[in-house]
């Protein structure tokens, strides 16, 4: 109940629901195991509307598993074909497909447009620190622009090798996904109005009550005046 504001977009959550190699449809997961981060979060709320929208009930058609973080998720399908499906971002969805393991398809062409990753800061310390965080969203503004700059990609593919420990061909294509703007980075970490709408009224819908007025959790405006930062 603390009073937190979002100050900039980010990505889109970069998911896809993947699913054992078996599995043919999102109505062979009848019966089966969804795992998840925890089951109220955000991505354990998409899975429950895709399945929703295929007939299946969660508790009575499916069974769901918390895990944890995407990693876990990953890791818990490799290492037992009992956990049939889960929602997956990069690079996890890079190495699953390597696995065997397939996608029935990107959350945002499922469910439409979703906002997810974003800076978010206590509303009071961004008050008291506006400088600073103005300074910072421009710097991460400027990451964004050399990461998506085609000049860069030999260096973006080395970081993804040294920091996720992944190999040079996974690395590509994580970087290839992560470059497209409608499922990667966002360009400019632009915050995606109608995405954090759909996610609101996810969450209504799902967990129930009305989905609250999006204004009360957002505050662009730190946002706008580090824009002019950029670069300098």
């Amino acid at each position: 109940k603390h009073d937190v504001v979002i100050v900039t977009g980010g990505d889109s959550g970069m998911n896809e629901f993947f699913v054992q190699g078996e599995v043919k449809s999102f109505a062979d997961m009848r019966g089966r195991t969804l795992v998840v981060d925890a089951p109220d979060t955000a991505y354990a709320l998409q899975a429950k509307k895709i399945l929703a929208q295929n007939g299946l009930k969660d508790g009575t058609d499916y069974t769901v598993k918390p895990v944890g973080a995407g990693v876990y998720r990953f890791k818990a399908m490799v290492e037992s074909k009992d956990n049939a499906a889960a929602i997956l971002n990069l690079p996890f969805t890079v190495q699953a497909e390597q696995l065997g393991m397939k996608s029935l398809g990107r959350t945002i062409d499922l469910l439409g447009p979703y906002q997810a990753g974003g800076v978010f800061v206590m509303r009071g310390w961004a008050r008291d620190h506006a400088a600073v965080l103005e300074r910072y969203i421009a710097a991460y503004v400027e990451a964004l622009r050399w990461t998506r700059d085609p000049a860069n990609r030999a260096e973006n593919i080395a970081l993804l090798m040294e920091k996720l420990k992944i190999s040079g061909k996974e690395a590509e294509r994580t970087y290839e996904l992560l470059m497209d703007p409608a499922f990667g980075f966002t360009p400019d970490a632009r915050f995606d109005h109608e995405g954090f709408n759909n996610a609101l009224a996810l969450r209504a819908e799902i967990e129930g009550g009305k989905p609250a007025a999006p204004e009360r959790y957002i505050d662009l405006g730190y946002y706008e005046r580090a824009l002019p930062r950029v670069g300098r």
